[in-house]
């Protein structure tokens, strides 16, 4: 009997069975986070203009540990793994993008919009990974229509 090959060990063996609830957590985390900047944006566009809008380092390094925990995930599963991939891909791609607008805004001076790509690519990221990762409170009934 061959032993099963993991890729990270240790962290497969710590993570492994819990990276859905990881990826949910770092999903309402970044939402959260994307908040609280837009927020911040709009402050500093108000009162210095767009030199003054910077990027806030709590969301860039939350869509840095999305975006590695989703490369991780794709260790573990490869086809749920690849489409969160994907997804958090689009949120990582959108959140660059909304950020060089708001600056666009500011230098414009008109009213700083909300992240509207972005607030919707983290929706449907959101969407996936909760479907993955509580599946088990619905499937009762999925069993049942199935």
């Amino acid at each position: 009997m061959q032993p099963s090959v993991t890729l990270f060990g240790p962290l497969d063996a710590i993570l492994g069975g819990q990276m859905e609830y990881v990826l949910l957590a770092l999903a309402v985390i970044n939402i959260g986070t994307r908040a609280f900047t837009y927020r911040q944006h709009v402050t500093q566009a108000e009162e210095g203009g767009a030199e003054a809008v910077k990027r806030n380092p709590i969301h860039a390094a939350s869509n840095v540990l999305f975006i590695l925990a989703a490369f991780y995930y794709t260790t573990l599963h490869a086809h749920s793994g690849v489409v969160v991939s994907v997804l958090v891909a689009g949120v990582f791609i959108a959140d660059f993008f909304e950020f060089e607008a708001r600056k666009v805004e500011a230098r414009r001076g008109i009213d700083i919009e909300r992240p509207k790509g972005a607030i919707g690519a983290s929706l449907l990221a959101l969407m996936y990974i909760a479907y993955l990762s509580l599946f088990f409170l619905v499937e009762g009934l999925v069993g049942k229509v199935i």
